[in-house]
């Protein structure tokens, strides 16, 4: 435990609704000769021993900031009292598990524990390229109505748009919501939302956008990331 203290603790699960969601996740580095063996214990437990009701998610963090030096992430997502119950139910099969996968890797990075606020898109799909927007909102109540106005009438096919914010942990302080903004691949991803779009769908949402932009309660993005999924239990 002593390395990423899989303590477990951002950010995004799929085929589940938004509102009553919480999550933990815990960022750690891997050296690339350990990748591989990183990814096939988490398999190997996940696939046998899913907490009950809970998402599991591993992710390659792909594109980061400077300071950011985590590699990977590991993603916890259900209801509070499945995501609670993951944490009291630890014995001595979980503990070897840790034990192991400490050895393969580098050092911790950082962990937080929050809630999913909105969700929109198709949920029955996976979103392996995912951005990630860390914002610094000024007015909370007013930014998450605007945000939930604008996403209900202009996500386009093909992406899913998650909203949430961290309750502890995750550089509580610095923001206080993040979007996660879920494509298909890369090169989805590179274009974002509006060049899965033309026409007049896509003069609406960017007449929308810059209605949302005007109204939003006073936001700064502090800063942004994508991450690809690795896998998912």
């Amino acid at each position: 435990m002593k390395k990423i203290i899989l303590s477990l603790l951002l950010l995004l699960a799929f085929a589940v609704e938004a509102q009553d969601q919480y999550y933990t996740n815990y960022s750690f580095v891997v050296e690339p000769q350990n990748e591989a063996a990183v990814y096939k214990l988490v398999d190997d437990y996940y696939s046998e021993n899913k907490p009950e009701g809970v998402f599991v998610r591993l992710f390659e963090n792909h594109f980061k900031s400077p300071n950011s030096k985590a590699t990977h992430m590991i993603v916890f997502l259900g209801s509070q009292e499945d995501v609670g119950n993951m944490y009291a139910s630890g014995d001595d099969k979980f503990q070897l598990f840790l034990t192991r996968l400490n050895q393969h890797i580098k050092e911790g990075s950082g962990s937080s524990m929050g809630r999913h606020l909105a969700l929109y898109g198709d949920t029955s799909v996976r979103y392996p390229a995912q951005r990630i927007y860390l914002l610094d909102v000024q007015d909370t109540k007013t930014f998450d109505a605007e945000y939930n106005k604008f996403h209900s009438k202009h996500n386009p096919p093909g992406v899913l748009v998650n909203m949430g914010s961290t309750i502890v942990g995750g550089g509580t302080g610095t923001f206080n919501r993040w979007v996660i903004i879920g494509f298909k691949d890369i090169k989805a991803a590179m274009g974002g939302p509006n060049a899965l779009l033309s026409g007049s769908a896509l003069e609406s949402r960017k007449k929308a956008w810059d209605e949302f932009r005007a109204n939003d309660g006073g936001v700064e993005v502090v800063g942004s990331s994508m991450r690809i999924l690795l896998g998912a239990w």
